[in-house]
């Protein structure tokens, strides 16, 4: 019967020490990721002067960038607008968008420090490997396309109340597809690699 590789043979001190330092900043990431979730949440909490990011759509507005400060006509794509509130449902939105892109990033983190633990023990493919990248390629999705579908919520609901829903923003896309594509693409080749190479080490164990 086959005996398992040993992590010294599989990982050179030099990978370890890369893995390590991949785990720490997979922690220190989270860390942002819930500070960054809960200030935005408490900023928004007494629902007053709310700042909100918006994206805008074949939008003109005028910025001083002519000769001595002359106002020039710019195409607006994005700006930041103060709301002096929101909405309770755009309200309810912001908290939830906030707590969904925490919640995306702490769960992939997690995932993966798992899948460098076991990697750091000296087993690189195995079903449960496989599970986790796929994991983390579906909680991915689920963040890019959630967070920004909330958000939007909120974008409209700040220039709802700001414009007295006299301002017709029209269409925009707020989810990335072409980020939306490349993390599919990565996730599903990263599963097919994984599971790939579980089943070529099964297959090389069996003829030892």
């Amino acid at each position: 019967m086959a005996s398992p590789r040993s992590t010294s043979r599989t990982l050179s001190r030099g990978d370890t020490g890369s893995f390590l330092l991949f785990m720490v900043a997979g922690v220190a990431i989270a860390a942002w990721a819930v500070a960054r979730s809960i200030g935005n949440i408490v900023q928004a909490a007494g629902n007053s002067d709310v700042r909100v990011p918006v994206e805008f759509l074949d939008t003109v507005a005028q910025a001083p960038i002519g000769p001595d400060g002359a106002s020039v006509p710019v195409e607006l794509t994005g700006a930041v607008v103060t709301a002096p509130s929101l909405p309770l449902a755009s309200l309810w939105a912001l908290f939830l968008s906030e707590a969904l892109f925490a919640a995306a990033v702490v769960t992939v983190v997690a995932l993966l420090l798992v899948l460098c633990v076991g990697i750091l023990r000296g087993q690189i493919f195995s079903p449960r490997h496989t599970r986790l990248v796929a994991a983390v390629g579906v909680v991915s999705l689920i963040g890019a396309i959630g967070v920004p579908f909330l958000h939007n919520m909120v974008a409209n609901g700040a220039l709802a109340w700001l414009s007295e829903r006299t301002y017709d923003r029209g269409l925009t896309q707020q989810i990335d597809l072409p980020v939306l594509i490349v993390i599919g693409f990565v996730a599903g080749l990263s599963s097919t690699v994984f599971a790939v190479g579980d089943r070529l080490q099964r297959d090389t164990e069996g003829l030892v």
